[in-house]
């Protein structure tokens, strides 16, 4: 398919979506039941208590479906919930009946750290009442907090709020208290508001028990269309709100000396900055940050990158960057707010307003980091050695339950060089199975004319196109999906996620579902199929998959399949046949979950274009030896062996391995102690390579760090932490590499 036959494609899907030519089914037509909602008649206070004479008029919503592991059947066991609202807040109450109190799953956690194997509840809220997006307000009975936005399902813990929640244990179950600000939603200048929204109660036991306040039909293609109708709200508060979040940093590093004689520690480093959110109406936000901190108060969780073809893919957790995230996810990643790696200051502006969402962003960027140079077989990096100017911008209009897009982003790099990439998308949902969406994309490129960086970027143009199409069809027990990619070779989004460029990718996959009843209430058949090819036709990689999946007791998951695939290496298309493994359970209190994925079976060495055997395992789990420490720990190891030459034994080529401890100890829902050791490593044998002088025999790195932190909300904040990173010496040691003490104060003024 030619970019201009892309073009075509989208342009004929977007017509044919449009509500004049079709009428699929509206969000109206698959909501649940409507609840009016009455304001509280005294002053509710959140402790946990439910006693408060404000919840004695409120609405109540006293029907629930278990709609995991059942069918839309009555739960087990009895959950109230009640709503109500004033001038400035909304209220959400649950009493939760269990009969067995002693089992409840209640750790003392960090914000957004609720599994699916703990006990929690609350209400999913779709401020902008168009049955796709919401925002989830979530919490345990500790009253630790979980917030969330869902994009029909696709859900995105990044993004925080201001909220209050507690709850208490009882000898009966179990009750939770939510205030929510509507100075923190997005919804119209209507006088009297109509939104939707679903309560939920998530229950680990024998199996993982779901319920919420309306049906989910299995084998429907969306999530939040299934919502109750919210009525009655009137007099909300017009927007007008500003946080204002100024913050102090004081870094100390040490690190040792170029002649290795000691460390020397730099001077201490005082940063100040500030973040501001404007409301000038309820359903508009304008963000804006000078000299932000983005540093990570966490560290990424390293991943085994040997023998590794495209660059690795890390998640957003800024905070600037996060309101109306929804806006910035298209089906090409044409937007990695992560590129974006040293801002100066930062503008951006979000709304919605009679279908129509929008949101701009510019920022300086002081450059640093990499940037991604894609190929068709795998990508590169070069270094970010210079200052540029970003802007993003997405326009989305709604058409009921589908929707038409326009992309733009502009990279200008100071001193010479640009990379602007625009292009519209859809999203069209015919029936409640079916769901169509694609994305073209072209774009315009000028390097920078810095050559000893990148062999690409001397001043040339370069110019090339994106495209992406899908279908998905579910029901309750068949279900298939189709794919085509077109990229051509010279296309580049250096805001974005897009480390291959120069293919043609075609992808089908179907599945046949049983529900029996037993151990497993769920079991998939699948198979899958693939191709790609480089611009030229050549092959790049083909597989067939075929397999299974199950859901169990103790919130089990299992997948296995077999695959027999051809995978180019160079120029030679290299067979690979291997089984792989999906293995997750959460067994109690105790053991929060354990998994293991891997796969095994033949490799390829895409250094030395050859075939050999091999695999990799990754393991996690999570352990609570009390309500107050989890551990989490993680490991991953990958091997290959390779025969020197045809016909010979084969011998171990590499093995790589990375091991990840993370303990927390949560005082309350507001402040703990972490600490964190990471070690990641590998051993080569040099022989086996084609250029044996450039591999190490072995390396190696290690950190850990230690965080105290006290958190009145989510921009009130108190840090204090310590990291120390080393790597591994040629005598097998851990000299330090670099150490840092980290202070940082942050607090939220609201008004």
């Amino acid at each position: 398919m030619t970019a201009r036959g892309s073009l075509l494609l989208l342009a004929g899907l977007a017509i044919v979506a449009s509500p004049a030519l079709c009428r699929p089914p509206s969000a109206d037509d698959l909501r649940g039941d409507g609840i009016l909602i009455s304001r509280a008649t005294a002053p509710i206070e959140v402790d946990g208590d439910l006693g408060d004479t404000g919840w004695d008029g409120a609405s109540r919503v006293e029907t629930f479906y278990e709609t995991n592991p059942g069918d839309n059947v009555p739960p087990k066991v009895r959950t109230l919930a009640r709503l109500a609202y004033d001038d400035r807040f909304l209220y959400v109450s649950l009493e939760c009946d269990d009969p067995e109190p002693g089992k409840i799953r209640a750790p003392f956690a960090q914000r957004d750290v609720l599994g699916g194997d703990t006990d929690y509840g609350g209400i999913i809220l779709d401020t902008r009442n168009d049955a796709r997006t919401a925002i989830l307000f979530l919490a345990n009975p500790r009253g630790v907090q979980y917030d969330a936005v869902s994009n029909d399902g696709e859900e995105d813990s990044s993004p925080d709020f201001f909220w209050d929640a507690a709850g208490r244990i009882t000898e009966k179950g179990w009750t939770l208290e939510i205030r929510i600000p509507f100075a923190q939603l997005r919804y119209g200048r209507k006088d009297v508001q109509t939104r939707g929204r679903l309560v939920y109660r998530n229950r680990p036991r024998d199996y993982r028990y779901q319920m919420f306040s309306a049906k989910l039909p299995r084998g429907r293609n969306c999530f939040i269309c299934s919502e109750n109708v919210l009525t009655g709200l009137a007099g909300l508060p017009p927007g007008g709100n500003v946080v204002a979040a100024p913050y102090v940093t004081a870094t100390q590093e040490t690190l040792p000396r170029e002649d290795g004689s000691g460390s020397v520690t730099r001077p201490l480093d005082l940063e100040a900055g500030l973040d501001v959110k404007w409301t000038p109406h309820a359903g508009t936000a304008v963000d804006a940050t000078l000299n932000p901190d983005f540093s990570q108060v966490e560290s990424d969780t390293a991943l085994v990158g040997v023998n590794e073809r495209f660059a690795l893919f890390y998640p957003e957790k800024r905070p600037f960057f996060l309101e109306g995230v929804d806006l910035l996810s298209t089906p090409i990643s044409a937007v990695y707010t992560r590129t974006i790696t040293a801002p100066r200051w930062g503008v951006r502006g979000t709304g919605k307003m009679n279908g129509t969402a929008w949101t701009l962003l510019v920022s300086d960027d002081r450059g640093g980091g990499s940037v991604v140079i894609p190929g068709p077989e795998g990508s590169s990096f070069a270094d970010q050695d210079f200052p540029s100017l970003a802007i993003v911008g997405r326009v989305r209009q709604d058409f009921g339950r589908s929707f038409g897009s326009f992309l733009f982003t502009d990279r200008e790099v100071k001193g010479g060089g640009s990379n602007r990439v625009a292009g519209p998308d859809l999203q069209w949902r015919p029936t409640e199975a079916d769901t169509v969406a694609g994305q073209f994309l072209v774009s315009r490129s000028v390097t920078p004319n810095r050559p000893d960086l990148a062999a690409e970027w001397d001043g040339r143009t370069l110019t090339g196109h994106a495209a992406e199409l899908w279908w998905s069809h579910s029901t309750d027990t068949v279900d298939w999906f189709g794919m085509y990619k077109d990229f051509g070779d010279d296309f580049r989004a250096d805001l974005g996620y897009v480390p291959q460029v120069g293919y043609r990718e075609g992808y089908a996959e179907a599945g046949y579902t049983f529900r029996p009843k037993g151990f497993f209430r769920r079991i998939r058949t699948f198979t899958e199929a693939g191709y790609e090819a480089d611009r030229e036709g050549s092959l790049l990689t083909q597989f067939v998959n075929a397999g299974f999946g199950a859901d169990g007791k103790a919130s089990s998951t299992f997948r296995f399949w077999l695959q027999t695939a051809k995978v180019r290496a160079g120029e030679t298309p290299i067979p690979r046949d291997r089984l792989a493994w999906i293995l997750q359970v959460s067994p109690s209190r105790f053991f929060g979950r354990i998994a293991v994925q891997g796969d095994w079976g033949e490799q390829v060495d895409y250094v030395g274009e050859r075939q050999g055997h091999g695999g990799q395992v990754l393991l996690s789990a999570i352990v609570r030896p009390t309500n107050h420490l989890q551990l989490d720990l993680s490991g991953q190891l990958r091997l290959l062996d390779v025969a020197p030459r045809e016909g010979e034994p084969e011998e171990r080529l590499f093995t790589a391995y990375v091991g990840r401890l993370k303990a927390t100890y949560t005082f309350t829902a507001r402040s703990s102690l972490r600490l964190i050791g990471q070690y990641v490593g590998a051993t080569y044998a040099p022989e086996l390579y084609p250029d044996p002088g450039s591999v190490p025999e072995r390396e190696g790195s290690f950190s850990a760090s230690a965080l105290v932190l006290y958190r009145l909300n989510w921009q009130s904040v108190v840090f204090l932490g310590y990291g120390d990173s080393r790597a591994l010496s040629e005598d097998g040691g851990l000299p330090p590499a670099a150490r840092q003490l980290f202070l940082k104060v942050s607090y939220a003024f609201q008004g």
